[in-house]
């Protein structure tokens, strides 16, 4: 275990901005490094609704996760890109509502890997919280891995969670949904959600990440990303500003990130 984690610590690159990181910065969270906070601020200085918007995306998870559990009757959870863990992570939510639910986590983060430990001792008796170390560009060894723990012949709910921006081809994030939804029983889901290009603010955030050495983050039209959900049926409202999905607050306003759930026929 020790060489383990000296392994892992030699791939965290402390002087490197990295995404799951930066988030973290961005949602409140304190499993960052210098480099990220730097990186985030500069985003936030020409687009200050990035904060804004990484809260308004844990929001779009659990309000997803809960009618999942609790209205579309889903028992299993495949979160692929799930990011460094903070507060409300999507086995919280959902075995709360369903205590025997079943959570497979899956990031190719080395800090993540870390920080999983304490996640997966975060479950409720009756459910199952695993973890598969993987990066989402191959769906075949996340399939193979989270059967262990997930049973593919029932439904599941399969999350990509503001994580495909940093693949830069619309054709190749298309395929890698087709490839997870196609192994998943009728009634599965899909809850995807990414940032849009729909303002010239959040365009010049995500140039300035990527000017601070941070990872390109390739914002999509809503149009490109209502083309992942094809073959699938939308749920109400369909694709929409993520703090306009089903919003529990009365005054919800749009922001530049698009989000939807839909239900495999």
């Amino acid at each position: 275990m020790a060489s383990l984690e000296s392994e892992l610590a030699a791939k965290l690159q402390p002087d490197v901005p990295h995404a799951a990181r930066i988030w973290n910065y961005w949602m409140g969270g304190k499993d960052n490094f210098q480099s990220d906070r730097a990186a985030g601020d500069g985003v936030a200085e020409v687009y200050p609704e990035i904060v804004l918007m990484a809260q308004h995306s844990r929001r779009f998870l659990v309000r997803a996760v809960r009618f999942l559990a609790a209205e579309a009757g889903i028992r299993q959870f495949l979160d692929i890109g799930t990011g460094l863990p903070t507060m409300q992570n999507t086995h919280a939510v959902a075995q709360e509502v369903a205590p025997e639910s079943r959570i497979v986590y899956v990031d190719n983060d080395p800090m993540v890997l870390v920080h999983a430990r304490a996640l997966l001792a975060n479950t409720t008796s009756e459910g199952v919280t695993n973890y598969v170390p993987a990066d989402y560009h191959d769906p075949e060894k996340i399939l193979t891995e989270a059967a262990a723990t997930l049973d593919f012949s029932q439904p599941i709910a399969v999350m990509y969670m503001g994580v495909m921006g940093y693949e830069p081809d619309i054709n190749v994030v298309r395929s890698i949904v087709q490839q997870t939804m196609n192994a998943t029983a009728s009634g599965s889901h899909l809850v995807l959600w990414d940032g849009t290009d729909t303002s010239p603010a959040v365009v010049s955030g995500a140039a300035r990440l990527a000017e601070s050495g941070g990872v390109p983050y390739i914002l999509r039209s809503p149009q490109e990303l209502a083309s992942c959900f094809e073959g699938l049926t939308m749920v109400e409202p369909g694709l929409v500003p993520i703090p306009l999905w089903r919003p529990d607050e009365p005054d919800a306003q749009a922001i530049d990130a698009y989000g939807a759930v839909a239900r495999k026929p």
